[in-house]
């Protein structure tokens, strides 16, 4: 009985939203986030992380842990393999985006956003299956909320963050029109 519990848990959490085309893993974290209800999503940020603390860089049970000490968190971390998994619910409010402006002046970001972090170092640049997911994932998004914004770590808290990290944020742009997503390109 247990191995069957085990084996459906395992299904549920390795889910495909809008499709085959991504893969999800849940890992709720119970940290960094507060409950919402009914809250107005209209930006995605995307942001750089890895595992700074020793060990494995793209661990993901070390990042939720390097989270953990700072009591922040995002809805998405994107793997270097481009697997997904989600720590906050898109309904709650996960810190990601500390003090941070919006280009319409709008403050208190993180109530008002989804964070996406991908996974890569100082030194390198997000995969092309990173970009690709994150493409699909912003489709999906955008079927469930009126998106206005979409930005960079660093478009919001300038001089204060400078992630995503060593990413060609014009040729992100492009796959994003390529993929139907122009009204999300936002300049700063």
């Amino acid at each position: 009985m247990y191995k069957l519990f085990l084996l459906a848990f395992l299904f549920q959490s390795i889910v495909a939203m809008g499709g085959d085309s991504l893969r999800v893993v849940q890992k709720p974290v119970n940290f960094g986030y507060a409950n919402a209800t009914q809250r107005m999503v209209d930006a995605v940020i995307i942001h750089s992380t890895f595992n700074n603390s020793g060990g494995e860089h793209y661990d993901i049970d070390k990042i939720i842990a390097q989270f953990a000490r700072y009591r922040v968190s995002a809805h998405y971390v994107i793997a270097r393999d481009g697997l997904v998994y989600q720590l906050v619910d898109n309904k709650n409010i996960a810190y990601h985006a500390g003090k941070s402006t919006l280009p319409n002046g709008a403050s208190n970001v993180n109530s008002r956003s989804i964070g996406i972090e991908i996974m890569t170092k100082f030194d390198e640049s997000p995969t092309d299956l990173q970009i690709g997911t994150v493409v699909e994932l912003l489709k999906i998004i955008k079927q469930n909320y009126n998106i206005k914004y979409l930005l960079r770590h660093s478009d919001i808290a300038p001089g204060r963050k400078t992630d995503p990290w060593n990413m060609n944020w014009e040729s992100f742009v492009e796959k994003c029109k390529a993929a139907g997503l122009t009204d999300l390109i936002t300049k700063f």
